[in-house]
């Protein structure tokens, strides 16, 4: 190509694309908004009230108070279950004592049958004397049974039996005796329950 095409050639003019008028009047629409927006903001922080220092103090006087009333039920709860680890301590040791217990009173019962043992039945009723206060002493006592009413917490009925006399629902025997430890229950006592009068012939 020689000199004069060159010139003769002009270069092409870049044409400028105008934006279309809806996406000016759109940005115009998103920086109204904005400004709005901040306008909002700013009429709700001056609009919004100054935090009130008394209730702030009663609040953190409301939480202070509540973690010492925890604290203290905590307390309490701690001491009460100290003191009833040290009242039950020897639970473990007391049921396992009470079959030897009920050997001892089998063994006491034929002795009182053995012509001449008057001796050895003395000292065997010293020994369950001895065993009765060492029961006691731990808080153990005896659960009542015979001619009382029939109470599952406490009994345990193996049978029943018909009674003239005796109503319906009351303990007419011991078979084993019953014992609790102080409000606790170590062993139901074994009875036999009257089922009232026998039917009439």
């Amino acid at each position: 190509m020689t000199e004069k095409e060159i010139q003769e050639d002009p270069v092409p003019e870049v044409q400028k694309t105008a934006a279309e008028p809806g996406e000016a009047a759109d940005a115009t629409e998103v920086e109204v908004e904005f400004a709005e927006g901040l306008q909002e903001a700013d009429d709700a922080a001056v609009a919004a009230p100054e935090p009130d220092p008394g209730a702030e103090i009663e609040r953190w006087k409301d939480v202070a108070a509540r973690a010492q009333a925890d604290l203290e039920n905590y307390r309490k709860r701690m001491a009460r279950e100290k003191l009833e680890a040290i009242q039950y301590a020897n639970r473990g040791l007391l049921e396992q004592l009470l079959p030897v217990i009920d050997n001892f009173e089998m063994g006491l019962k034929a002795a009182e049958s053995v012509e001449g043992g008057e001796l050895i039945l003395q000292g065997m009723s010293m020994v369950r004397k001895q065993l009765s206060d060492f029961l006691a002493e731990q808080g153990v006592e005896e659960v009542p049974s015979e001619g009382e009413a029939f109470d599952p917490n406490l009994h345990e009925a193996l049978k029943q039996e018909p009674h003239a006399t005796v109503p319906e629902g009351r303990v007419l025997f011991t078979l084993r005796r019953g014992y609790r430890l102080r409000d606790r229950l170590l062993r139901a006592a074994n009875v036999i329950v009257s089922s009232g009068p026998p039917p009439a012939d």
